[in-house]
């Protein structure tokens, strides 16, 4: 990525770069295009000013309608800590349960740990996820109907919230694109947003699954607040403004 060529050109690249990454600094911008900030910050305004990102200090992120950043490349971002977050998850999850499990590489990490349950019945919005848990034995995956993300198959609009909205499961498990310093849960796409916070009131108890790297990130929907999780899975590195967080909100941690 070296070697900024036009400005248009450099804009793109740095559109590239976020649908990839999710959300960059001005610094990252600007070592990996061998830039001045100054000329980054003009860049990124400029894509402001079109639509195609959102501005926030420092940096800038994807917003709604942008091409969701590709599953492959998200489930390489923490890859050793979604694969621990994904064992503890299935541990606390009894046999003869219900679950709803949202789209997510974090989510689909706890997947090969289930294959020991038995009697679960799992509604998930992802028609990838669905095709991973078919071949548990000791599970009946069902799915909603809706309209199939191409980036990463998860399956959005209203029809998938309605169908959620008639669920009363055990154990709903979410994940977020980021946790703000207030607690806020956020994501990047509104439709899923929506199909999240669907689960949120269809379970009654609510898992929320992230590594550590999600706090403190920025998104522009927010589906949800910490408060209103009743256990946060995350890894050895959770940083301390998050513990805080889920002791003030009285959210149970495991990390």
């Amino acid at each position: 990525m070296k070697g900024s060529g036009s400005a248009r050109s450099r804009q793109m690249a740095i559109l590239r770069h976020l649908k990839n990454a999710g959300r960059a600094s001005v610094e990252e911008l600007a070592d990996a295009f061998t830039a001045t900030p100054q000329t980054i910050r003009k860049d990124l305004n400029t894509l402001a000013d079109a639509g195609e990102i959102l501005r926030f200090h420092g940096g800038a992120t994807l917003v709604a309608g942008t091409e969701y950043t590709h599953f492959v490349a998200r489930a390489e971002i923490a890859r050793a800590e979604k694969e621990q977050i994904g064992r503890r998850v299935a541990a606390e999850i009894p046999n003869n349960s219900s679950l709803l499990i949202n789209s997510g590489t974090t989510t689909t990490a706890i997947v090969p740990h289930l294959r020991q349950h038995v009697g679960l019945k799992i509604m998930t919005d992802s028609v990838d996820l669905a095709n991973l848990l078919r071949s548990c034995t000791g599970v009946e995956v069902m799915v909603p109907a809706g309209v199939v993300r191409a980036s990463d198959g998860a399956i959005l609009g209203n029809d998938a919230v309605e169908y959620i909205r008639n669920f009363r499961a055990d154990i709903g498990i979410i994940g977020a694109a980021a946790i703000a310093e207030d607690g806020a849960l956020l994501d990047y796409d509104v439709r899923e947003a929506s199909v999240t916070r669907a689960i949120m009131v269809a379970a009654r108890n609510v898992f929320l699954v992230a590594d550590s790297s999600k706090f403190g990130r920025a998104a522009p929907f927010c589906f949800g607040d910490l408060a209103q999780v009743d256990q946060l899975i995350s890894d050895k590195g959770c940083p301390e403004p998050l513990r805080a967080l889920c002791a003030a909100k009285d959210v149970s941690l495991v990390s």
